[in-house]
Order: C-alpha cells, then structure tokens, then sequence
C-alpha cells in the first residue's frame, strides 16, 4: 500500500510542475511498484491541493475510453479524472501552445447533469435519465512529465492529463437521441483528418459516465447535478502545433473549435 507521505511528496511534484510550468520526473521512477489504486491515491491529494488554492471542481474525464487503448498500457477499464472550473475555457478563446507540455487535442461528447449521479451501480439509463442534455466538446490533454509517459499509472496520477476543456455551445436532449449513433468529424485547418461514432466510446458514451460514477465510489465521491463530464474520445488524439485549428462537427449537436497559437 502507498504510504502518505510517498503520496503527499508525488502530488507536490504533480502540483509545482502545474503552477511553475517546469516538468517533473515521472512518479514511477520513484514508486516503481506504483499501482493503478496508488495512483488514484495521488491524483485524489493532488486535487485537494488545486481545490485548496480556491478551484472548484466541475465534473470529470474518461480516458483510454477505446480497448485498444486500454490494452497498450495493459489495463481493462477506462481511466478517469477531475474536471475544475479553471480548465473550462471560452470556444473562442486561443490556446497558447507555450502554457502546455505536450498538448493532444480529443473531440469528445461533454454531458450536463440534471440530478447526483454516486456509484456503486449506475447504469447507461441512470445516466441518461439524470443528464439535462449534451453538448460537443474538445478536451485538450496534457502531461506534466520530462519525458513521454509509458505506464498508465503516471498518467492517473497526473489526473489522467486534464488540462483544458472547450464545449460547443449548444446543448442537445437527449430524449429520442442515440448516442451511439452521433456521427463526428474531425478537421484540421480546414482537412478532414478522422471520423468517428459514439458507438467507439465503450458502445455508448453514457456507459463512460456510469464507469465514473461507478468508479469515484471507490472513494465516496459523486457527481452532482450541473457537472460536466466529458466522455472520451471516438477517435485518435491529435497532437496540436502553433497555427493549427480544429473543428469537430457532431451530427445533430452542433460543433465546436479551438485555436492555437
């Protein structure tokens, strides 16, 4: 089991490299026996020092929403993190490329809730019955790390890359709408580069959301209503550049867009 301190000590690093923008040493070159509940363990302290210095939590992330993804690194069960207001950034905002590390831009479906969602046990129709409706959304990942990650735990603890997150405008019921069925297309600087469906988020992005919920049991948290959880990507990360500009259109939802320089 992860000692305190060992936890207080990673999640200081994870909290300095944020506030100062210099990168830090991943976690598991200092905890190589690391596990995946370690790390949650950290993410966990980390946001109590972000919420600490004034940010609210909003909602949460899934990541690694795709198998394939999952089996890369050796897991079998999406990863997740927090969502604070400070992360939320205006559609027409521009992202400067030299306030983040490695940045990979992810269109994603965003849900807004209506009522509490606490695991254990929620299901897709728990959370389509508590979600107000949706909206499209991109959320631009980050790591904090020297060098590019390849254990999944450095990535959880690091509160699974979020960083910042951009939503569309438009917010769509969800009475009579098929997720799974959402059509999204991808373009970069005007080049349609990927497709995708909302069956590749885990066959329902609504299935995305009852694993959070479910899993943020774990540590007697829930998701309260006017959360915003964003659900994972259907498609391939796109690593972003100075200059480039995205726009994901999301059938029946609208689209959205991010600029960065």
């Amino acid at each position: 089991m992860l000692d305190k301190q060992s936890m207080i000590t990673s999640a200081d690093s994870l909290f300095v490299a944020r506030e100062r923008r210099v990168p830090t040493p991943a976690i598991t070159f200092s905890i190589n026996d690391l596990t995946v509940d370690g790390a949650y363990s950290i993410q966990q302290e980390l946001i109590k020092k972000m919420t600490a210095e004034g940010d609210v939590i909003v909602g949460g992330k899934i990541g690694l929403s795709s198998k394939a993804n999952q089996e890369k690194f050796g897991i079998n069960e999406p990863i997740f993190g927090h969502l604070l207001a400070s992360m939320v950034i205006p559609e027409g905002d521009s992202i400067s490329i030299d306030s983040m590390f490695r940045p990979i831009v992810e269109p994603e479906i965003a849900f807004l809730l209506s009522d509490d969602l606490k695991g254990p046990g929620v299901t897709v129709g728990n959370v389509l019955s508590a979600t107000a409706g949706v909206m499209p959304a991109f959320e631009v990942a980050d790591s904090r790390y020297e060098t590019p990650i390849s254990r999944i735990e450095d990535n959880i603890a690091d509160n699974s890359g979020a960083a910042i997150v951009i939503l569309g405008g438009k917010l769509t019921r969800t009475d009579n709408l098929d997720l799974r069925l959402v059509g999204m297309v991808l373009e970069e600087n005007g080049e349609v580069i990927s497709t995708g469906a909302g069956a590749a988020v885990l066959g329902n992005p609504a299935q995305a959301v009852a694993n959070l919920a479910n899993r943020w049991a774990d540590f007697d948290i829930g998701l309260k209503a006017g959360d915003i959880v964003i659900s994972g990507t259907p498609v391939a990360a796109v690593p972003a550049e100075p200059g480039d500009f995205f726009e994901a259109i999301f059938d029946r939802l609208g689209a959205v867009s991010v600029r960065f320089v």
